[in-house]
């Protein structure tokens, strides 16, 4: 390399640097340190290796380029404005304002080139660890003799916070067993968090750590020296398992004083030390403004455009030898894609049969039997479990497990629910799957900020999360989900769907996969439930999220549940009826689905004249939305106990001669106050002025 070539590069990599700390002081806001300090290490991958289009930041075979320390949004945001993405300098001025094209963390989906939203630290190297297993499958499925299509690689940079994170034990584990040799992690080792030196609460010997998980790591790179650099990329891509390459960094480098020190973390320089640090750097330009010679160095447009023209070439001489997997490969990479012909059919199949065989069934086996028929129609179909496959049933016949080194459509994940939401969110962000997988519900507490990062970017990921309430018994409160379902109703984005049958089941995961703009969650029983009947009209009613089961003539009161304690209470109703009382029942599989519904199906499907009862084994706060302030909740606001599950209904009073009680004495609360009311009716306290009189 000659002395002006390495001259060249070390100011691009300072306009990384000067772009940071200029950011981040005009937003008194942000984190310079990591950006100033994984600089070169960017410049030699972006400016020397990385296969991207930025006038085609969504181009199928780019590589992936992920940020799993978030936090240095602004390294992201410097690489993408200069490489030629449509990111213009007014929106690095704009960093981390209202609406601006910079957040504070790189988001997916506002900024283009972000290809996954990262902060929450370790999610972002599990969102890499799917990207690179959804390149191998696809190239399993895809690539012919001859035709190369599906040929990237995913790479990532992290930092001390991110290895710390549980998660990155989770997905890196599974990277190394499954081998993925065109995923290459870039460790930034500086020895410093917010708190300081990383020294007194992180003493893993990381490089061991991860060649204990089947990785190949490249020890103490100089991050600082691009001949370094450029030997270890060099060898990364010449890896037969995943690579980790451990950088010697400083964090804030350039900065006289800051550098090397946690102040350098998350903070601005302040102007001072901005007027020392372009002194020692030799950068003159004023702030926002770059030299032509470094703006002519970065733009990747052309070399990009030639790259992707190859790749078109090679593409279009595929489709003339294999046309309809040309077709498919397109197909599955449309982000707005139906689902086809043929999967309709399956999940109409599904849910017509469900209602024909109207048998007593656990929504858990309901829903192994919709993936029996939806899973040979959907090849972009990918299931898992995290080591509940046979509790889960989210396998189905003709599946092909994916273990160890080879490929397949149901991934054994392993105890590891967080890493399995976030691997699932990489499946689902690269394009060309569908991602669903399986814990029960009690564990999706491990899942939640995966879950909650599906929701965030609107994936299309299903999660399928069984043993939903005390009915799953003997296990025990440990075991027993109170306040899960709330909790997941919660997340703005998020339906979930709790069915009562196995029509209801059929339709939720109709519902799900056609949905394509946020996660859906599938809560179902371990215990088997009686079918709840109706024709089959109900199954477009499923789909509105809460519908009219039930609506005897002179109607008094209305029974609102959800899953298992739909049964429970349409016996209620049959108890009432015997009494002469006419109960609605009203079935309320999805409530996030049920209110985006139109104002008059809502009213018509839960009436504001009659008083309402709502049953769920669970956390009741959130049903009084629908029931009001004079109707009444029979939930769970406490943990469970180990017994068989009827004598747990039994306990906590879910059982048809309990709701009917209940909703005896809400009839009579009622009465009395409408009595009330009356007497207190602008005509009531008229004629009683007459009396008076």
């Amino acid at each position: 390399m000659t002395a002006e070539n390495l001259v060249l590069r070390r100011q691009c990599a300072n306009a990384i640097r000067v772009l940071a700390m200029d950011a981040v002081q005009a937003a008194n806001s942000g984190h310079p340190g990591m950006p100033m300090g994984m600089a070169d290490i960017a410049e030699a991958l972006w400016r020397h290796r990385l296969r991207h289009d930025p006038a085609h930041p969504r181009w199928i075979d780019r590589d992936r380029f992920v940020v799993s320390n978030g936090h240095g949004s602004m390294l992201l945001y410097a690489l993408l404005h200069l490489s030629g993405y449509a990111l213009p300098m007014e929106e690095l001025r704009r960093f981390r304002q209202l609406h601006s094209r910079t957040p504070g963390h790189p988001e997916v989906g506002v900024t283009p080139g972000v290809e996954t939203t990262t902060g929450p630290l370790g999610q972002g190297i599990g969102n890499a660890v799917g990207m690179a297993l959804a390149e191998k499958l696809l190239a399993e499925e895809f690539n012919r003799p001859g035709h190369t299509v599906i040929d990237h690689r995913t790479y990532v940079f992290l930092g001390d916070g991110c290895l710390m994170e549980g998660i990155s034990h989770e997905a890196c584990s599974l990277a190394g067993t499954w081998r993925l040799n065109k995923l290459a992690a870039f460790y930034d080792d500086n020895g410093i968090s917010i708190d300081g030196e990383v020294r007194g609460w992180f003493g893993d010997d990381t490089p061991r750590r991860f060649e204990a998980y089947g990785w190949t790591v490249l020890r103490d790179v100089d991050g600082h020296d691009v001949q370094a650099l450029d030997a270890a990329i060099a060898q990364a891509a010449a890896a037969d398992r995943p690579v980790l390459v451990c950088c010697k960094t400083r964090i804030g480098q350039g900065s006289p004083n800051r550098a090397g020190t946690a102040k350098a973390h998350g903070e601005p320089l302040g102007e001072a030390e901005i007027a020392l640090t372009r002194q020692a750097l030799g950068w003159s330009a004023a702030p926002f403004e770059l030299p032509p010679r470094v703006v002519q160095a970065w733009s990747a447009r052309e070399s990009g455009a030639a790259r992707h023209a190859a790749w078109q070439a090679r593409f279009e001489a595929y489709a003339q030898e294999h046309p309809a997997l040309a077709r498919e490969v397109l197909r599955r990479h449309r982000n707005d894609a139906p689902l086809t012909a043929r999967a309709e059919a399956a999940l109409a199949s599904a849910a017509a049969a469900a209602q024909q065989r109207q048998a007593a069934v656990a929504t858990r086996k309901a829903s192994q039997q919709v993936l029996d028929e939806v899973g040979p129609a959907m090849p972009e179909l990918i299931g898992g479990s995290a080591d509940l496959t046979g509790s889960n049933l989210t396998d189905w016949k003709g599946h092909r497990a994916l273990k160890g080194t080879g490929t397949g459509n149901h991934v054994h994940y392993g105890v590891r629910e967080f890493g399995m939401a976030a691997i699932m969110n990489g499946l689902a962000l690269h394009g060309g799957l569908r991602p669903f997988g399986g814990t029960f519900l009690t564990f999706s507490d491990y899942a939640r900020n995966g879950v909650r990062m599906s929701a965030l970017m609107k994936l299309p990921v299903i999660y399928v999360f069984t043993h939903d309430s005390i009915g799953l018994g003997e296990d025990g409160p440990t075991h027993q989900p109170v306040e899960h379902a709330s909790s997941l109703r919660l997340i703005p984005g998020v339906d979930v769907w709790r069915p009562a049958d196995a029509t209801e089941t059929a339709v939720a995961w109709r519902q799900a996969l056609r949905r394509l703009d946020g996660p859906s969650c599938l809560l179902l029983t371990r215990q088997a439930l009686p079918h709840a009947g109706g024709d089959d009209e109900r199954i477009e009613s499923i789909a509105r999220g809460a519908y009219v089961l039930q609506r005897p003539h002179a109607e008094c009161v209305a029974l609102l549940a959800s899953g298992s304690e739909l049964a429970i209470a349409r016996a209620a109703a049959d108890l009432l009826a015997q009494e002469g009382i006419a109960a609605r029942v009203v079935s309320v599989p999805c409530m996030d689905v049920f209110e985006r519904q139109p104002a008059d199906w809502r009213h018509a499907v839960i009436p504001r004249h009659l008083p309402r009862l709502a049953v769920e084994a669970g956390s009741s706060g959130l049903w009084w939305k629908f029931v009001g302030e004079h109707g009444d909740v029979i939930g769970l606001d406490r943990f469970g106990e180990s017994a068989p599950a009827g004598e747990l209904f039994k306990l906590f009073g879910f059982t048809a001669e309990a709701v009917a009680e209940r909703a005896r004495r809400l009839l009579a609360s009622a009465s009395q106050a409408g009595a009330k009311a009356d007497a207190t009716s602008p005509r009531a306290v008229e004629a009683l002025d007459l009396r008076q009189r």
